[in-house]
């Protein structure tokens, strides 16, 4: 059997995504509530710590 690049990876991807997908549990709405809020708190946490020189940083009008 000769198998391309392409469709061996579509074949792992495939699998790999029935075997999540059937090992994930139903979730009540807390539950990605909370999930989606831990991840916004983690990813805020990780920009907070990143740098940013003044000179990327874009000038800020205000107007009213």
């Amino acid at each position: 059997m000769k198998l391309t690049r392409r469709k061996l990876a579509t074949a792992v991807l495939n699998s790999a995504a029935f075997s999540a997908l059937a090992q994930t549990s139903p979730s009540t709405p807390d539950d990605d509530l909370k999930a989606a809020r831990d991840r916004i708190k983690a990813n805020t946490e990780l920009l907070a710590k990143q740098i940013v020189p003044i000179d990327v940083e874009p000038a800020l009008q205000f107007k009213a």
